[in-house]
C-alpha cells in the first residue's frame, strides 16, 4: 500500500464518510485523517429516520454508526457542525466557513444528497412543511406530531413518501398521498409492485391520489392548512411532507472545477477528474455494466467508500456495485436486488404466505432485478443469480409449484 502517511480529509460525515475513514485505518493508514460534517452530530443511520426513529422505536444513541470513542481511539479527527465553503485545489486545502483551512494530500468527497423542496411561492416555506433526509428533519416532524397533528398531506408517492405514510397512519393521522405521475413508484418500480403497495396503503386507510397535480400549499398565519389541487380542490392538512426526490450535493465539486454529470463523475476507483480528489456514496456518478449511474443506497455508500479507501492508498481498485435496497411499510419488508433499468417484462411469483410475492424484472432472458415483499427466499436467490450474472427461466419463476432452489440458470451468452 502507498500513501500510508498521507494527510487525508473527508468532506461529508454520513454513511460513506464514516465507512471510508474506518476502512482507511483498517487498511493500515497512519497519517492524519480529518472528517468534516455540516451536521452537529456524529455520523448516523438515515433509513430509520422515516421509520423506527419517527415511530419512537429507536432512540438517538442507536442511530449513531459509531460512538465518539471509536474515532478517538483511531486518531480520526471529526469536525461536526462545520461547513466547507470551498476547495482550494492548488493549495490542497478545504476552506471552512469560519475561515480555517484544513490541508490535505488526498481528499474525498462524501457529500450525499439534498431533498428537493417545493418553491416558497407555492407554500414550500410554510411552517409544518417537511422533507425527510436528516436527523433535524425527523426531529422537526416528530415535534410537530407531538403537538397533535390530525391530518397529513404527502407530496410524492415514492418510497420515502410511502414509508412516512405508513408511520403517520400508525399514529392515527388521516393521510393523503398525492402523486403527479399516473401511478405511485412510477420511476422506480413496476406496475405490479405499485399495485401491491397501493392496495396495502388503501387497506390501511391511506387516501392515494395518482395523476394529480398540486397547485400550491395553503396556510393560515404562516402554517400549512392544506393542499390545493389543479382542479381547485383543497385537501385539509395540518402537516405536509414533501418526498419528490433528491439532488446530489456537488456544489463544492462544481466550484472546484471537477467534472459533473448528475453527480460527481468518478472512475472505477472513485477518482474524480483531479487525481488527488476522490468521491463516494450518493453524490457520485460511476461506471456500472457499461453505463454510468448514481445510486442512492446505504449498501453502495459502504461498499464504494471502502473501495475508495483502498484506491486512495494505492490499491488497484475497480469498484463493481451490487445494488440492493429495502423499504419497511407496516408489516411488509420490501427487499430489492439489482437495478430494473431497461426491463421489458416482469413476472410475478406468489409467496408462500398470503399477501407476499416477488416481482422479477427481465430484459429478454436476462434477470435484472427483483422486488420481494415479505419473501426473503426469492430475494436471496435472485440476488445470488444477479450478482453471478446468470438468469433462471422466467416461465419457471412464475410457477409457484416450481422450487427456485432447483432451477437451472444460464448466463446471457448461453441463452438460446
Amino acid at each position: 500500500m502507498e500513501n500510508l502517511d498521507a494527510r487525508i480529509s473527508v468532506i461529508g460525515a454520513g454513511q460513506a464518510g464514516a465507512s471510508l475513514v474506518a476502512e482507511l485505518r483498517d487498511l493500515g493508514h497512519r497519517g492524519p485523517i480529518t472528517m468534516i460534517g455540516d451536521e452537529p452530530s456524529l455520523p448516523y443511520q438515515r433509513p430509520p429516520l422515516s421509520k423506527a426513529y419517527l415511530k419512537g422505536e429507536m432512540q438517538l444513541e442507536r442511530l449513531y454508526l459509531r460512538p465518539a470513542t471509536f474515532y478517538a481511539e483511531r486518531n480520526i479527527e471529526v469536525l461536526t457542525g462545520v461547513r466547507v465553503v470551498s476547495i482550494d485545489r492548488a493549495a490542497k486545502e478545504a476552506v471552512l466557513e469560519d475561515g480555517r483551512r484544513i490541508g490535505h494530500d488526498l481528499l474525498a468527497l462524501t457529500t450525499g444528497t439534498t431533498p428537493r423542496r417545493l418553491p416558497g411561492d407555492i407554500g414550500g416555506d410554510l411552517d409544518d412543511v417537511h422533507v425527510m433526509r436528516s436527523l433535524a428533519h425527523a426531529d422537526a416532524l416528530a415535534e410537530g406530531l407531538a403537538r397533535g397533528h390530525k391530518a397529513a398531506l404527502i407530496v410524492g408517492g415514492g418510497y420515502i413518501g410511502l414509508e412516512a405514510a405508513a408511520v403517520l397512519r400508525e399514529k392515527a393521522l388521516k393521510v393523503t398521498v398525492l402523486e403527479a405521475a399516473p401511478r405511485i413508484l412510477a420511476r422506480v418500480a413496476s406496475a405490479e409492485t405499485a399495485d401491491f403497495f397501493r392496495d396495502l396503503h388503501r387497506n390501511n386507510g391511506v387516501d392515494i391520489r395518482e395523476g394529480v397535480t398540486l397547485s400550491r400549499l395553503v396556510g393560515e398565519n404562516g402554517r400549512v392548512t392544506g393542499g390545493e389541487l389543479s382542479d381547485g380542490t383543497v385537501i385539509p392538512a395540518d402537516v405536509a411532507l414533501v418526498g419528490i426526490g433528491v439532488v446530489p450535493n456537488d456544489g463544492l465539486a462544481r466550484d472546484a472545477g471537477l467534472d459533473l454529470d448528475n453527480g460527481i463523475v468518478v472512475d472505477g476507483a472513485g477518482r474524480t477528474s483531479d487525481p488527488s480528489i476522490f468521491a463516494a456514496g450518493d453524490c457520485t456518478n460511476f461506471p456500472y455494466r457499461g453505463v454510468r449511474i448514481r445510486l442512492e443506497s446505504v449498501p453502495n455508500a459502504i461498499d464504494q467508500a471502502e473501495a475508495v479507501a483502498a484506491a486512495m492508498l494505492g490499491g488497484d481498485v475497480d469498484y463493481v456495485a451490487k445494488p440492493w435496497f429495502w423499504s419497511d411499510q407496516y408489516n411488509i419488508k420490501l427487499q430489492i436486488a439489482g437495478l430494473n433499468a431497461g426491463y421489458d417484462r416482469t413476472v410475478v411469483r406468489p409467496g408462500v404466505r398470503e399477501g407476499t410475492q416477488s416481482v422479477w424484472y427481465y430484459a429478454g432472458d436476462e434477470l435484472l432485478a427483483v422486488d420481494a415483499m415479505n419473501d426473503p427466499r426469492s430475494y436471496m436467490m435472485a440476488k445470488r443469480w444477479i450478482e453471478a450474472g446468470v438468469s433462471p427461466d422466467a416461465g419457471q419463476v412464475a410457477d409457484p409449484g416450481v422450487e427456485l432452489k432447483g432451477l437451472a440458470v444460464k448466463a446471457p451468452a448461453d441463452a438460446e
